[in-house]
């Protein structure tokens, strides 16, 4: 079986468990922690879709997510339009705003940090916006009513809304294996690698940057929505949260940007350390203080992320095994 054959075959057997492991978990805290970690993954994918693999590193990627979220909540609680078509919406409303923004900010030439800061002066415009107009509801935010049922995207136990995070996780893991295969996902790592040059090979790195943005967009226009069912309640500090903002890219950066497994291992070590971190210190505060000094060394000492760190054992493993075959053979020989 060809090596492609072999992860096709594992990715297979992941998602088999993963779809199966409900009926093994009795907790619901455990069936909630997994549905956040699945979530986060998600978002940290979108993020990664921009800044892993095209390398344009956003601090407003909350935006879309605020943007999704009140474009169904709006849609529900004003027009009564069922959250299964207004997530339809909110995914449009992302893609929209990711081309406006990209449009502005890379026609411009915004790129590293100064890209980044206008990401993140949108997303605070948007907060602020939301915060002074009626029909978003205002500083009072929207309350959305407790209906269960698919047509709402709600469901009457955790598992539902695990099954929910679990098909979004799984979109975006498909995104990222069709960028690790596709022209325009190379096109995406030319531009990452060196931008002059891949201008100079003839991409339209403009188009390309517009393209990736709008992915990240209608992704986290989708997450927006999910968040919106899930809790029932939406305001502008949580619609375009700036601490959001960090996780998506925390997530992406611990677990391996440009990878297509970094989000969820990042996702899973974040928050499997911050549960462990609350459960076994008591002292307020301190468990923030441990959360992020791992996230520090992490970060200093691996800067290409834990799947960086698998890489480079893997290499080692194979250069060694290369090494004692051609000894075996070099002993043979004589």
């Amino acid at each position: 079986m060809s090596a492609l054959g072999k992860n096709m075959m594992l990715l297979l057997a992941g998602a088999v468990l993963l779809m199966v492991a409900p009926a093994f978990i009795v907790s619901k805290f455990y069936i909630d922690v997994l549905t956040l970690i699945f979530f986060t993954a998600y978002l940290g994918q979108s993020w990664n879709i921009l800044g892993g693999y095209a390398g344009q590193f956003s601090f407003g990627g909350v935006m879309f997510f605020g943007t999704g979220a009140y474009a169904s909540s709006i849609l529900l609680t004003t027009f009564g339009v069922p959250p299964i078509i207004g997530i339809v919406v909110a995914i449009f409303a992302g893609a929209l705003l990711g081309f406006i923004v990209g449009f502005m900010s890379f026609r411009s030439g915004l790129k590293g940090s100064y890209f980044a800061l206008i990401t993140l002066a949108f997303a605070e415009l948007l907060r602020v916006l939301a915060n002074s107009v009626e029909f978003t509801g205002g500083g009072v935010g929207l309350f959305l009513k407790y209906a269960p049922g698919l047509s709402n995207l709600q469901f009457e136990t955790p598992t539902g809304f695990y099954y929910f995070a679990l098909l979004l996780l799984f979109i975006s893991i498909a995104i990222a294996l069709w960028l690790e295969r596709s022209r325009f996902g190379a096109q995406l790592v030319a531009i990452r690698e060196n931008e002059d040059a891949a201008e100079a090979l003839g991409i339209n790195t403009l188009r390309c940057k517009i393209y990736a943005i709008m992915i990240m967009g209608a992704m986290g226009g989708a997450a927006g929505t999910f968040y919106a069912q899930k809790y029932l309640y939406l305001d502008p500090p949580i619609a375009y949260s700036i601490h959001l903002s960090v996780e998506m890219l925390l997530v992406t950066i611990v677990g391996g940007m440009g990878t297509v497994f970094g989000p969820l291992i990042g996702a899973f070590v974040l928050h499997v350390v911050n549960e462990i971190a609350r459960h076994f210190i008591d002292t307020p505060g301190l468990s923030l203080i441990v959360y992020g000094f791992i996230l520090i060394i992490i970060i200093s000492y691996l800067p290409n992320g834990l799947i960086g760190m698998f890489k480079k054992k893997l290499k080692q493993t194979d250069a060694s095994a290369l090494d004692k075959l051609k000894s075996d053979q070099g002993d043979g020989n004589a």
